[in-house]
């Protein structure tokens, strides 16, 4: 009688044939046997690990099994245990802690820009596993003083940075692991995200700020003692203004400062410099500590196109040269662009009233049929891009019925009726979109309609997002890829259909829907 081959025969009989092998593992979803094979024959090389793994493998395949991809993610699983700093306890602690083996599947099979987090720091796994790490949001404050505790090193700008690079990751570690779990909804992923953003900017500054201070002086602030304001702000423009921030997005951002009118005050040896100088070169060094990528990764990419005259433009400038500059010159798409503008750090005085002066330009000024004449231009250009690249019906963002639709929706009903409704002043969508319907800009129906298609459309970008940390926005073209994406989302399969089948149809129906709301929008502007 032939003894039917069994699971953990994977592991204490390496002469299995090929053809066993094959069957033992394929009910997995496996695709590629002998790699999958080689990985196990990794994790279980020493007697005790091999013991240890025995017990649990049962457990482990089904975990891969239901992750978005099973090669992917046995594979950082294995490679994973060779860089932790003990593989035996390693598998010890999983096999007190199978959720830990399921959620950790998830990650490893979800996304290699995580996993390789994990891989790099493998102390990380046991905190960020921990469901004390996973349940509760960190708020704006918290993740503050969590930060101040690791700067506090000496005066060193160049370690401090290198803290900041291995406090988003660390972050971005822990958002990304709730979001792929299932423990934090759309919104407040995103939520997340910019919280963290802010804080590490605003640490930015104050380290680029300390350094220039020691060489240069404070900027004169008029006849104010002691200068206890810095007299310098950055606005966050885009996603990042309207608390929205994608999970691998650039930062839009402006730098603002006060006046350009003094020299810095200095002591002993420093230099004494002209406040325009000052703030100049403070804003590069923002910009440069930000961008600048170390082995530990950088923290944002900075873009600062959205300035007056865009790359043309001087990096920062003073409060009186935004006002000249918009009162005079101002155009309709950066009205558009400033309804999301937020002070996320420096001087709160300075912040506040570079925005009290934004107001009169974004809303005072009419929005009648050239305003959205020059919109439905802008869209198109937009349009033709897309269409030139073939991607209208692939790009979340900017293709047929995307983000950007939703978007312009918002702002175009922003830039005609904020004038006189406050409510319609703010910077989120989601809300904005309950503003909108509250005040009968939006019936409730589309306003509905929008709010679904917004949070689908946002959490599939950021999950193609969360793949490898590339500011994509393009859905894959291959049906096995498509079916990956629609597992990462939650799919699965059903009397529906296969994931990717029902990921598509959902797809179609919200950009349908976003677009028809588009289309009827610049309709009605047209009659009236």
């Amino acid at each position: 009688m032939q003894v039917q081959p069994k699971i953990c025969d994977l592991l204490f009989a390496p002469e299995l044939e090929k053809q066993v092998v094959k069957t033992l593992l394929q009910p997995y979803g496996f695709k590629d046997i002998k790699k999958a094979d080689l990985n196990l024959q990794c994790i279980s090389r020493s007697p005790r690990d091999r013991a240890l793994f025995s017990n649990i493998l049962g457990a482990a395949l089904e975990a891969f099994s239901e992750s978005p991809d099973p090669d992917l993610a046995l594979n950082n699983f294995e490679r994973f245990t060779q860089t932790t700093f003990n593989k035996t306890s390693l598998l010890s602690y999983l096999n007190e802690s199978i959720p830990t083996l399921f959620r950790a599947a998830k990650v490893f099979g979800g996304s290699p820009f995580l996993s390789d987090i994990l891989i790099r720091n493998p102390g990380y796994f046991y905190w960020v596993f921990d469901m004390t790490s996973l349940e509760k949001a960190k708020t704006k404050a918290g993740l503050k003083k969590e930060l101040s505790a690791s700067l506090r090193v000496p005066n060193n700008k160049t370690w401090q940075l290198e803290i900041l690079r291995i406090f988003k990751r660390k972050e971005i570690l822990r958002i990304g692991v709730r979001d792929l779990i299932q423990c934090a909804s759309v919104q407040l992923t995103l939520k997340e995200v910019t919280n963290l953003a802010d804080v590490l900017i605003a640490a930015a500054q104050k380290i680029c700020e300390q350094t220039l201070r020691l060489k240069y002086g404070r900027p004169a602030l008029g006849n104010q003692i002691k200068h206890a304001r810095s007299g310098f702000t950055v606005i966050a423009l885009g996603k990042l203004g309207s608390r929205e921030l994608n999970f691998s997005s650039d930062v839009d951002l402006i730098y603002v400062y006060e006046t350009s009118k003094g020299l810095t005050t200095t002591k002993g040896k420093q230099q004494n410099i002209c406040n325009s100088e000052y703030y100049e070169r403070l804003a590069k060094d923002i910009s440069s500590a930000l961008s600048t990528s170390t082995d530990e990764g950088y923290v944002y990419r900075v873009d600062l196109r959205l300035r007056p005259e865009g790359e043309m433009g001087r990096i920062t400038q003073a409060l009186e040269g935004y006002r000249r500059y918009y009162q005079k010159r101002g155009a309709t798409w950066e009205r558009m662009v400033l309804l999301r503008a937020r002070a996320i750090s420096g001087d709160r005085v300075l912040g506040k009233a570079f925005l009290r002066l934004l107001a009169p330009f974004i809303y005072e000024k009419p929005c009648g049929e050239k305003e959205f004449q020059e919109i439905w231009d802008f869209k198109k250009k937009i349009d033709a891009s897309v269409a030139m690249r073939k991607e209208s019906k692939l790009d979340v963002k900017r293709g047929f019925g995307g983000i950007r639709e939703i978007e312009f929706i918002v702002q175009i009903l922003q830039l005609k009726y904020g004038k006189s409704a406050l409510s319609l002043r703010g910077q989120g969508t989601m809300a904005l979109l309950k503003n909108l319907e509250k005040q009968s800009h939006l019936t409730q129906e589309r306003a509905s309609d929008l709010r679904r298609a917004y949070l689908f459309l946002r959490n599939l970008e950021n999950k193609l997002q969360m793949l490898n940390d590339h500011q994509t926005h393009l859905l894959p073209k291959s049906q096995n890829e498509m079916g990956t994406l629609a597992i990462r989302l939650a799919y699965s399969e059903s009397e529906h259909g296969k994931p990717e089948t029902q990921l598509e149809a959902d797809y179609a129906f919200h950009t349908k829907k976003v677009h028809e709301a588009y289309i009827q929008l610049f309709k009605q502007q047209a009659k009236h």
